[in-house]
């Protein structure tokens, strides 16, 4: 079976490529660095390091206070980073510096990976949630490197998938691999495929633990003293395709109501941002973006959020927020910032990357689930007219957040045993 999905990956890997190079028409940080997808890469490692494999943003924002403890008790360990997506790779840089080394993860071709490996020099890999790598997973049971599935996660609809893979890194399963499970279901679905019970364990949910920059609610007072100081605001945060007009659509209806709302609209990803412009054009709606540097005036009724790693101190300008990549199937995206600064939290139905934390904001209120834009309207409207549920929903989603850090104390307690002496050369 390895076989056949090594051939079927070289068959895709063109297919791939054409379309990172398209997209790099709209975004250039995509040609950076290319051949580090192909596992030609500059990084000079002195000995061998700690890798942290973290697919893009929000898994970036979640590894960061790993990270940072990693560096803390091992500062003789080189720390490699590695990143699919561009702005991944910049909010990497942004969070870490010179305390991690940064590189693309190569695509999932044995050539390739061998070549990362042998630059990198991983004596243990720390994969964020579940990414499924199988050569790359294969490639550390061959090299007996441990291999960490951290804050690790299947969703149900994900189960079956797994069992069809499960083959192609039997070999690193086989050979030290940790699970640290988000949760006690997720726990139970690897052991279904095959985990080991007494190298599977619940940590939690390491998002929890994310740190805020001490002046957040600061600025986000003074973007909304500067830009609508008597008006209500919405964030709509990380939109994707077809959202952005559901979004356009629940604020028309809102304005009826409220004439004076503000939508903060913030699209998920940067190549994007001009497309979001020219629909705003089209349907006549007066806006301004962030990267304008200009003011909204009482006629703004859309602020464009056309910048990157700024979404927390808009969600602190704001009274509610819309976490999106659920009124499609994505599956939604990190509700915890919102919640953490005690703003009432709506979403859609597609929350499947984020079940626990969806379900733990709901039961306490601090979430509510909307199915369309015509549904997101009135829950705005209510929460609008309602200070003190905004209030409540806001207290119960600090409240939530608080009492579920701690899952990277319980992780690093889990690497400990397998982290390399930093003598080794």
């Amino acid at each position: 079976m390895r076989l056949i999905y090594i051939f079927l990956s070289y068959l895709i890997a063109p297919v791939v490529v054409v379309f990172l190079l398209w997209r790099g028409i709209f975004n250039s940080a995509y040609f950076d660095r290319f051949g580090e997808r192909f596992g030609f890469t500059r990084l000079s490692v002195p000995r061998p390091s700690i890798w942290v494999h973290a697919v893009s943003v929000g898994e970036v924002q979640a590894a960061a206070p790993l990270v940072r403890e990693l560096h803390r008790k091992n500062p003789d360990i080189p720390i490699v980073i590695t990143t699919v997506t561009p702005t991944g790779a910049r909010r990497a840089s942004e969070l870490f510096g010179d305390c991690a080394i940064h590189c693309y993860v190569p695509y999932d071709l044995p050539g390739s990976v061998a070549r990362f490996f042998d630059a990198a020099r991983p004596a243990l890999a720390i994969i964020i949630e579940t990414e499924l790598w199988p050569t790359l997973y294969h490639e550390c049971g061959k090299r007996h490197v441990p291999l960490v599935l951290a804050s690790a996660r299947i969703s149900p609809r994900s189960v079956s998938k797994y069992r069809l893979f499960v083959g192609l890194f039997r070999e690193a399963l086989s050979h030290g691999i940790v699970i640290a499970a988000q949760s006690e279901k997720d726990a139970e679905r690897f052991r279904l495929l095959g985990a080991p019970p007494e190298r599977t364990h619940v940590i939690g949910n390491i998002k929890f633990d994310f740190e805020l920059p001490a002046s957040v609610h600061t600025e986000g007072r003074a973007i909304r003293e500067a830009n609508a100081s008597q008006r209500p605001i919405w964030v709509a945060a990380s939109t994707h395709p077809d959202e952005e007009e559901k979004m356009l659509d629940a604020h028309e209806r809102l304005c009826r109501q409220y004439p004076g709302a503000l939508l903060i609209l913030a699209p998920r990803h940067p190549e994007r941002f001009g497309l979001i412009a020219t629909i705003l054009r089209k349907r006549g709606v007066s806006f301004i973006t962030r990267s304008s540097g200009k003011l909204c005036t009482p006629e703004t009724e859309v602020f464009l959020l056309d910048t990157l790693g700024e979404l927390p101190v808009f969600y602190a300008a704001c009274d509610v927020a819309f976490v999106a990549g659920s009124l499609v199937p994505i599956g939604g995206h990190n509700m915890l910032e919102p919640a953490a600064l005690g703003i009432p939290v709506l979403t859609g139905p597609y929350t499947f990357n984020t079940e626990d934390i969806a379900e733990m904001l709901a039961e306490v209120g601090a979430m509510r689930e909307v199915k369309n834009s015509v549904e997101l309207a009135a829950e705005l409207a209510s929460l609008i007219a309602d200070p003190q549920a905004r209030r409540h929903a806001g207290a119960q989603g600090r409240k939530t957040v608080q009492e579920n850090r701690g899952a990277v104390a319980r992780l690093l307690a889990l690497l400990d045993p397998l982290i390399p002496t930093g003598s080794q050369s």
